[in-house]
């Protein structure tokens, strides 16, 4: 399996890299500390070497008590710290139904630190803005990461949910090694930034690359998913969505039958088989489901069946997932 580079840096990841935030974030009762641990370890002996998280990833635990992922990917890795890439997030707090952004130079020194504790480790591989704070200049944050890589606490940075014009000034005081926007069959307004990314040498992170979950082929607008299960209220779930995306499933099983793979692995090959400075970070509890995600990367499609996947894909209006 080729491995992918980071950016410009020498740091080279698996083509499928592990989310991480699943195990205790978004997705209902957090996973059990232990077993979430002994997974992470097991994709490790999959063969994963890169590994997501963020400081706002946290979950209650059956016990009521906080599940920190970060502490969770620390735990797990601490071990083989030297042969994995970890990347992690500041510059969002969750509150309730809604976030807050903060990419103050003082807040990230403490997030830094924070960060730091959680994952058992004295620098961080790859250090992500997790969104834009329209009150700080991207010029400033860019300011803060150039120190942080000075000082040996970041070896590169990198900016999510990121737009064009924020990326090139960001950039131009310190290169960003990569972006992490969201990216999917059903969700492809960021791929005008292509082409960025091929001119300044970014490496283009996908997180929900299956349309968290959907493209799998393994639910319906009829699943239902537990409380606190941020599934439960996304587009691709409810009725509208979910018609829209019949088609594109349909397709979906056709080639993957073809393919002789899975829909989910179909999907993932599709975009890191259109440019190789795409890794798609699909998330799973599952062990089983983490060890399918990787294997994606040995699926080849050829041109003309990436265009007809695209071909019906620019054909859907798929705006009611937010795209524009």
């Amino acid at each position: 399996m080729k491995l992918r580079k980071l950016g410009q840096t020498n740091m080279y990841v698996t083509p499928v890299g592990l989310g991480c935030m699943g195990f205790s974030h978004a997705y209902g009762v957090a996973e059990d500390k232990q077993k979430a641990i002994e997974t992470i370890q097991k994709a490790y002996d999959l063969g994963y070497n890169f590994f997501d998280t963020a400081e706002c990833y946290t979950g209650i635990n059956v016990d009521g008590s906080i599940n920190y992922n970060e502490e969770i990917v620390g735990e797990a890795l601490k071990d083989v710290r030297d042969k994995v890439v970890i990347a992690t997030k500041f510059g969002v707090v969750h509150k309730g139904d809604h976030l807050e952004f903060d990419s103050s130079p003082e807040t990230i020194r403490r997030s830094i630190e924070g960060s730091l504790k959680k994952l058992q480790t004295d620098y961080i591989d790859l250090y992500y803005q997790h969104r834009i704070d329209p009150q700080v200049e991207p010029e400033v944050v860019a300011g803060v990461m150039k120190e942080l890589i000075e000082e040996g606490k970041i070896k590169a940075w990198g900016i999510s949910e990121v737009n064009e014009d924020y990326l090139r000034r960001a950039h131009a005081v310190c290169p960003v090694t990569a972006i992490q926007n969201r990216y999917s069959m059903m969700t492809t307004w960021h791929e005008h930034l292509f082409d960025v990314c091929e001119e300044l040498g970014i490496t283009y992170v996908a997180f929900s690359p299956m349309a968290n979950g959907l493209l799998s082929g393994q639910f319906t607008d009829q699943s239902a998913f537990g409380k606190g299960d941020f599934r439960n209220n996304m587009p691709q779930y409810q009725k509208e969505g979910y018609k829209k995306a019949e088609k594109l499933l349909n397709l979906l099983k056709e080639l993957s039958e073809k393919k002789h793979c899975t829909m989910a692995q179909l999907s993932l090959a599709w975009m890191m088989c259109k440019k190789d400075f795409i890794v798609p970070i699909p998330g799973s509890r599952k062990l089983e489901r983490i060890e399918e995600n990787f294997n994606a990367a040995n699926i080849e499609l050829t041109p003309d069946e990436i265009k007809v996947i695209d071909d019906l894909i620019h054909s859907i209006d798929f705006d009611v997932f937010g795209g524009h």
